[in-house]
């Protein structure tokens, strides 16, 4: 295999990676603007009744744009951290040398933890941008311009520190939650038998990427609404939270423990079908690739005779992710 043709197989694989990523962002987001808005919204005078209602308010106050507030972060995102994720992830399996489901969650850990680099900021302009002019549908006093001035506003307020706010509770989250990611695809996968040759493979993949995504977010669900919180916490200039454990407390004190719920429906609505596009394609792509290519041996993408061996997820996701 000569170097040109795997260098053109590879820039043909992360655009049609971006590609597939911008159209789950497109399709997902305003699930994810649902979900942020029930899970900082004050209990004491809620908006929102559930999922459906603040769909339904979102478009009828805010128009049918008001769910894509906030969109433009991670569409800028978006490249950068599936060129990291693919990066690590592939790297990890090969350093680990052995592809096994526990490695498979070490990788996916590894990636996840990288990315937050990117993660974090881009999530913290996105929330922000996800709540500016709620109920409204023509903002009055617009506080960000877009997602680019709203970082640069916080930078120029709060510093470093203000940009990565809630870094810490991202770690918490993405660490674990992309090492159950490629964890529950790789289980899945085997148990069902993904082969190239079964007629029924892509809709195989489509079910194990689904579930992936719904097992990834179940598993640390809890941890992104105190990071909901925490980014949302500020605007205007007004802080209600002085740390993690602070925002528990006073979560957990005037909501109880259904506060760790909030938002969930809209969450896995929006996982199902986005990581099953997502993980379908990428299988697909690198079988395609592999095919044309013979299959790059020392490449831990997974071996050419199945194709539940296959990483790269999708976050937000970004996230989600």
């Amino acid at each position: 295999m000569s170097l040109r043709l795997f260098s053109s197989s590879l820039v043909q694989m992360i655009t049609r990676l971006t590609t597939v990523g911008a159209a789950g962002v497109l399709v997902g987001h305003p699930f994810d603007t649902v979900k942020v808005r029930l899970q900082v919204q004050n209990v004491d005078k809620p908006l929102y009744r559930g999922t459906y209602h603040c769909f339904q308010s979102i478009v009828r106050q805010e128009s049918m744009f008001g769910l894509y507030k906030g969109i433009g972060s991670p569409m800028m995102g978006l490249t950068f951290i599936n060129a990291i994720v693919f990066g690590v992830q592939g790297n990890a399996m090969r350093y680990l040398g052995h592809d096994t489901p526990m490695n498979q969650f070490l990788a996916g850990a590894a990636a996840g933890t990288i990315q937050c680099v990117i993660c974090c900021p881009m999530e913290l302009a996105k929330t922000r941008m996800q709540m500016q002019g709620t109920g409204e549908k023509k903002s009055k006093r617009k506080l960000y311009k877009n997602s680019l001035d709203c970082l640069a506003r916080i930078y120029k307020r709060e510093g470093l520190s203000g940009v990565n706010r809630g870094m810490v509770t991202t770690l918490i989250r993405e660490t674990p939650g992309f090492g159950v990611y490629f964890l529950a695809y790789d289980v899945l996968t085997r148990s069902i038998g993904c082969e190239p040759d079964d007629p029924y493979m892509i809709p195989k993949l489509l079910f194990a990427g689904g579930m992936s995504g719904i097992a990834s977010w179940l598993s640390t669900y809890p941890v992104d609404v105190i990071k909901s919180r925490l980014q949302a916490d500020g605007v205007g200039g007004v802080y209600q939270y002085t740390s993690i454990a602070d925002c528990v407390r006073q979560s957990v004190r005037r909501e109880g423990l259904r506060v760790f719920t909030r938002g969930l429906t809209s969450t896995l609505l929006r996982a199902f079908p986005v990581n099953a596009a997502t993980f379908a394609t990428v299988t697909l792509v690198l079988l395609y690739a592999r095919g044309v290519e013979e299959g790059p041996k020392d490449c831990e993408l997974g071996p050419p005779n199945t194709a539940h061996h296959t990483q790269l997820p999708q976050q937000t996701q970004a996230s989600s992710l």
